[in-house]
């Protein structure tokens, strides 16, 4: 190729470039009016710029807490009942060990060996039915019934010295004495045993209740918390481990019935059952930890809970 055509062809070239690029920037009002930012405008004529992040989403657990108290491992132990539960998202005793997950939208019961009640060696973050709100003193009879029923979750639990994970209570039954059957049997406080006991054991739920050792046992008797024994207890089948899961407690006169996920249940209905209605009864549920070693933990999701009668 000639000097001449080369140069003739790089003319035609640079001229071609220089045409596009005139039609390029009069097709978008020219290069100064090119977007650098989408937005709109404010009041005051500053450009508002958009953020396209997807927003995020809080859930909170479908707890009402006007009628119960939390028991916490920490004091003698300390409790907190309405109306300062209901604030426990900024009460600074309560925020360590009840709290929410409000990714998750659960209530987190967190505990370890710490403060336990008189009657008990174990520490716990647990709520006490007041079917009174803010007093202990109105609670209820087999014979009135009642339901209890919870969806929750173990979220972490710490491991023995055996490699095997503790146990902990997530619902009970507690027997509670008249101020007139304290004073009958000569006792300092209304305690009375708790007829029902719902553990988180390795991974699955065991029910444990309370037997007569003579069904026979006189009226005064039968008060005694000696007078009574656990039972063998039962075992569900469903292996629940740190899944979400479902439990219902029934009771009607002479009859208790616990029920996981609606599919699997256990029902008493026998005598121990029938002479229990002596005792008032209140629920209880949360994270009641069997354990003293050094380390031990336990954390409990509740997403919701709801008690009727």
């Amino acid at each position: 190729m000639s000097t001449i055509n080369y140069i003739k062809k790089l003319f035609l070239g640079m001229f071609l470039i220089l045409i596009t690029s005139l039609n390029f920037s009069c097709m978008n009002g020219g290069s100064d009016d090119v977007p650098v930012a989408v937005g709109n405008e404010d009041d005051n004529g500053d450009e508002e710029i958009i953020n396209d992040e997807e927003e995020v989403t809080y859930k909170l657990p479908e707890i009402d807490l006007n009628n119960w108290k939390v028991t916490l491992p920490i004091g003698n132990p300390t409790e907190v009942k309405p109306p300062e539960i209901l604030n426990y998202g900024t009460n600074e005793t309560l925020k360590p060990f009840f709290y929410n997950d409000s990714i998750n939208g659960a209530l987190v019961f967190y505990t370890y060996p710490g403060a336990s009640t008189a009657n008990s060696s174990y520490s716990r973050t647990e709520l006490r039915e007041q079917m009174v709100s803010g007093s202990n003193n109105t609670n209820w009879t087999f014979g009135q019934g009642g339901n209890m029923k919870g969806t929750l979750s173990m979220d972490e639990i710490s491991k023995d010295s055996n490699g095997n994970y503790h146990r902990t209570i997530i619902m009970q039954i507690h027997g509670r004495l008249t101020n007139a059957q304290r004073d009958l049997i000569g006792q300092k406080d209304n305690n009375a045993p708790p007829m029902l006991k719902i553990y988180w054991n390795y991974g699955y739920i065991r029910v444990k209740t309370k037997k007569l050792k003579d069904i026979n046992v006189s009226d005064v008797d039968i008060l005694k918390t000696n007078s009574w024994t656990d039972d063998e207890g039962y075992n569900f089948s469903k292996y629940v481990g740190f899944d979400k899961f479902t439990l219902e407690v029934k009771v009607t006169n002479g009859r208790m019935e616990v029920i996981l996920n609606d599919e699997e249940s256990v029902v008493y209905n026998d005598i121990h059952i029938q002479k229990w209605n002596v005792f008032e009864n209140y629920f209880k549920a949360g994270n009641y930890l069997s354990s003293i070693d050094a380390g031990a933990f336990a954390r409990i999701k509740y997403y919701n809970l709801e008690v009727t009668h």
